[in-house]
């Protein structure tokens, strides 16, 4: 016996929506006198307009805007490509941009790249696919040729957090440079001469930029950098780890560590926590609840959300006409003293 039943009474069609026809029929108009009131256009009475309104919210009615769309030539929606939506550091940036979006009219839709440049390319790709007028993109890769006929078509792009590759194009960046340079002359302020640097792979803009701020300081000292003192790759935690156990032991351990990035500095955390020699820390990025450690973590902390909101201003500004040259623009880091970096040396 063949059960198979169709849908029951009132139970919701999944994936058909009712249409201008359907809200029609039941407030019992035309077609063109829907269209007036879904559009705001005058010549309608009250009392139609109540009904058609009234058969909208029974309905569910919304508004199919493709065809506007076409007119307009603007989708009013624009793509960001973070990295990794679950990093602490993405939130206040993607906030930023998702309220000068609002503010604009805009909706914003977001994706990850996982730090793979496949996928980047295949997330930007997605967004331009859907028409969207603008991209906000943080980069994964080092070669950006791929978005240049959708740059060519009239797509605005912005880089974040790290320029593009291979093109030329809008970018707004930290001052990872000075930023790094700060951190480690705060070190060597307080005494310190061996001072290790763990950061993440060097291919990648903000890790050699920042790697190049710590050498900055250190050549400003007149101190040396010994090959043993630099761990650089991948932010594994075993590999982090590694690093930081090679620099801290020893004839001449490292008296201090400044590292690249959140992720790096919560490995060397945990190790420092297990270690029988203290060391002073300078970490590159704010951690939750750094300053509820004891002692607290001194960072350079980058303003995520300004640079998120200059990114989205600066993309808005090019939709809206401006056609200069593309801008780099950078953003100061600030740092913040809490005590980990305030250690004096231990030697012996």
């Amino acid at each position: 016996m063949n059960t198979a039943r169709g849908p029951l009474v009132g139970q919701p069609r999944y994936g058909t929506r009712p249409t201008m026809k359907d809200v029609a029929a039941r407030a019992g108009v035309g077609l063109k006198t829907v269209s007036r009131v879904v559009n705001g256009e005058p010549g309608v009475t009250a009392e139609t307009e109540r009904r058609v309104r009234d058969a909208i919210t029974a309905l569910g009615f919304r508004r199919n805007d493709s065809a506007r769309i076409l007119r307009k030539g603007r989708t009013a929606s624009i793509g960001l490509v973070l990295e990794d939506l679950a990093d602490p550091f993405y939130a206040p940036l993607n906030r930023a941009v998702e309220e000068v979006a609002r503010d604009h009219g805009a909706l914003l839709f977001n994706g990850s790249s996982a730090e793979d440049p496949e996928r980047e390319q295949e997330v930007a790709l997605a967004f331009c696919a859907r028409r969207v007028d603008g991209l906000i993109v943080i980069p994964a890769g080092h070669d950006h040729r791929y978005l240049e006929p959708e740059i060519a078509a009239g797509i605005a792009t912005v880089f974040v957090d790290r320029p593009a590759g291979l093109i030329s194009a809008d970018a707004v960046l930290s001052d990872n440079f000075g930023g790094a340079r700060e951190g480690v002359a705060h070190l060597i302020a307080h005494g310190h001469r061996r001072i290790g640097f763990i950061g993440d792979r060097p291919g990648i803009h903000t890790a050699a930029e920042r790697l190049r701020g710590y050498r900055a300081a250190m050549a400003q000292a007149g101190l040396p950098v010994a090959d043993e003192w630099l761990g650089l790759g991948p932010t594994a935690p075993d590999r982090v780890r590694a690093a930081a156990e090679r620099m801290l032991t020893g004839p001449e351990p490292v008296t201090a560590l400044f590292t690249g990035n959140n992720r790096v500095t919560v490995t060397v955390l945990e190790l420092l926590a297990r270690s029988p020699r203290p060391a002073a820390l300078v970490g590159f990025d704010d951690l939750e609840l750094a300053g509820l450690l004891s002692p607290g973590i001194t960072v350079v902390a980058q303003d995520a959300a300004r640079l998120g909101r200059t990114a989205a201003e600066l993309l808005f500004q090019r939709l809206e006409g401006a056609e200069d040259t593309p801008r780099h623009v950078e953003v100061p880091t600030r740092l913040v003293v809490r005590g980990s970096g305030e250690l004096p040396p231990v030697t012996g």
